[in-house]
């Protein structure tokens, strides 16, 4: 197979460097920028080529040895081959291009972040171990660096033919309350017959406070983390963030400067953000469509003056007339903001937004409209939730 040498170009979406070769562009996974390398070419399309490191002619001063002896073997990890301040760099520059991108002029970046290593808590085993890149193969784990020490724990005491089969969920964190060091639960259950049943009767259903009534949860799943000084209830089968202590960091700068009447929370999950807003505005309204999601929220938010709409954010925009809200935090999921969200948040007025994503591509699409309808970008985060990969979260603090 024919070698090429290659100077790497920037980093991308994703975490491969780009290089030329004849004139069409090339992703090289595991480069970094500015290195000579020799390559094969793995995989040709039309428009682009995928190559391998054969040799590192000229490594970047930025390269290190990856500390993980499953490094490029499992699916995890991507980045770890570059020394941890550069990696930050790095992500940055990846979310400051997806913006410019977009024709967002963007402001200075600030990173939000924690530890380099031992920071995640929740995980996803298939058959008891990690799933290999680009692969079904299931890869043996009794360790894992990333790993919170109780994910750890779990992993070392307990062998891999007594792990659940299947895919399945452990959580683990030091945070955790009530005793528990970590949870471990298979995959979650669609919606509940009962709720089935409770549509069929009544076609007309739409959302109200009990809307999410009849789903499926199962205490022995619910976990409780401390987060600030609250305690925050969930079900470790469905989503809830990994690296908790980045994740206080971002609640207190979402949270900063905000008060007032009435907040909305827009894809409000379990309500994590819904509990800290609560005590800054006089009435929150969630709208989230998972309603299993939504039965913790109700946990979280006792006592609490709020609403909750068991809908999507284009179904609820349809439910009824929306009130006057004084600020709204949104953080959707990685498609980013339904259309008609984005249209409602343009035409709204609504003076601050909090935007939260997981996605830089979206996210900047998404803020493009809202730019272009009259929004400011007064700062812009990198929420370092992920270490030694290239995953970029971004909060983005808009006024009109």
């Amino acid at each position: 197979m024919a070698t090429y040498s290659i100077i790497t170009d920037k980093m991308v979406f994703g975490g491969d460097c780009i290089a030329k070769i004849n004139g069409k562009n090339v992703f090289v996974p595991y480069a970094i920028p500015g290195e000579k390398l020799d390559i094969e070419i793995t995989d040709s399309k039309p428009d682009y080529d995928t190559g391998k490191i054969v040799k590192i002619v000229e490594p970047a001063a930025s390269r290190v040895e990856p500390i993980c002896p499953l490094y490029m073997k499992c699916g995890g990890c991507n980045m770890m081959h570059i020394e941890a301040e550069a990696q930050k760099q790095f992500r940055k520059e990846i979310l400051k291009n997806c913006f410019e991108r977009n024709g967002i002029q963007v402001p200075e970046i600030t990173v939000i972040s924690g530890s380099n290593l031992n920071y995640r808590a929740r995980f996803q085993l298939n058959d008891g171990g990690l799933s290999k890149k680009s692969s079904n193969e299931i890869i043996p784990i009794e360790r894992c660096l990333v790993a919170e020490e109780p994910v750890n724990e779990w992993l070392s005491a307990t062998k891999a033919q007594n792990r659940p089969r299947g895919r399945c969920h452990l959580f683990g964190s030091s945070r955790l309350c009530g005793g528990k060091r970590f949870f471990v639960a298979g995959e979650q259950k669609k919606q509940s017959a009962d709720y089935a049943e409770l549509k069929k009767k009544n076609r007309n259903i739409r959302a109200t406070k009990k809307i999410y009534a009849g789903t499926s949860i199962s205490e022995a799943d619910a976990a409780t983390v401390a987060l600030l000084g609250k305690q925050i209830r969930f079900d470790v089968r469905g989503f809830f963030q990994s690296n908790l202590d980045v994740l206080e960091k971002a609640i207190a700068e979402i949270c900063r400067d905000l008060h007032g009447s009435r907040v909305l929370d827009m894809y409000a999950g379990c309500g994590t953000f819904s509990v800290f807003l609560a005590d800054l505005f006089e009435h929150v309204t969630l709208v989230e469509h998972n309603r299993d999601a939504l039965v913790f929220a109700e946990m979280n938010l006792a006592g609490k003056k709020h609403e909750s709409f068991g809908l999507s954010g284009a179904k609820w925009l349809q439910y009824g007339t929306t009130p006057r809200f004084d600020a709204v935090v949104i953080d959707p999921p990685r498609s980013g903001m339904e259309k008609d969200v984005r249209d409602f948040l343009c035409r709204s007025d609504i003076p601050l937004i909090r935007s939260v994503s997981c996605d830089p591509a979206t996210h900047a699409r998404d803020l493009a409209q809202l730019v272009r309808a009259g929004y400011r970008i007064r700062r812009l985060f990198l929420l370092d939730f992920y270490p030694n990969t290239s995953h970029v979260e971004s909060l983005a603090v808009l006024e009109k």
